[in-house]
């Protein structure tokens, strides 16, 4: 049963999102101090983040989760702003709801990120491409790029194997947010430009040349799968 540690400082909703969460089959963890939220990362397999918390900013709490590894986090404010949310994602959250918000949609959510994170591994090796530069091991969802290894967050996970299901083919924005998403979510296909960003801030000095812009329609994977 995975587990979701809810951080949010209004008691309502704190008790509104453990009916719904644990209706759909999670243990929840809830609290309301950022303090604590963070000696219970370790107990969480996905965290659902208030960024206006009464005690430490939430987005120092992100920048914390983010700097212990790929723990998922959904961030949820009522900052709504589209620079808010591209910041948020920026430090490294996976989605993004603002309130007021449907915790039917939020558990949608929650179950979408979980899958990208730890779904059930495909049945084939890792595949090579561009002379072997790029190695992509979906079983283990984990990449190498000049036989370094990527630390990538799910959605940028999600982002790079989509692309390189079909190397050279374009993903527009939209087909994007339903392979990574995993279903529609109107308003989300300019994030993805936010995600592709740190992508190649992490693919480094190559980056926009692995992950190829066309202008106008969308992102493709710039080398070729090596022959088996």
């Amino acid at each position: 049963m995975p587990t979701v540690l809810v951080v949010e400082d209004e008691r309502d909703i704190r008790e509104l999102l453990r009916r719904y969460l644990e209706r759909a089959g999670f243990f929840v963890f809830t609290t309301p101090s950022g303090a604590e939220a963070l000696t219970l990362l370790t107990a969480a397999d996905l965290v659902i983040l208030d960024l206006g918390l009464p005690d430490i900013d939430g987005t120092d709490i992100l920048r914390e989760i983010h700097a212990l590894g790929t723990l998922p986090v959904i961030v949820l404010t009522a900052r709504s702003t589209t620079e808010d949310r591209i910041h948020g994602l920026e430090l490294g959250a996976d989605d993004y709801v603002t309130k007021p918000f449907s915790p039917a949609e939020v558990v949608l959510r929650v179950q979408a990120v979980l899958h990208r994170y730890s779904g059930p591994p495909a049945d084939v090796g890792p595949v090579t491409y561009g002379d072997q530069r790029l190695r992509i091991d979906e079983s283990s969802h984990q990449a190498w790029l000049d036989g370094i290894m990527l630390d990538l967050t799910p959605t940028e996970w999600g982002l790079l194997a989509a692309v390189a299901t079909a190397p050279g083919r374009v993903y527009s924005r939209y087909e994007l947010v339903n392979r990574v998403r995993g279903y529609e979510y109107v308003g989300y296909e300019r994030t993805i430009d936010s995600h592709i960003k740190n992508l190649r801030r992490k693919l480094g000095v190559t980056g926009a040349d692995v992950v190829q812009t066309v202008l106008g329609v969308g992102y493709r994977l710039g080398l070729t799968q090596d022959r088996s």
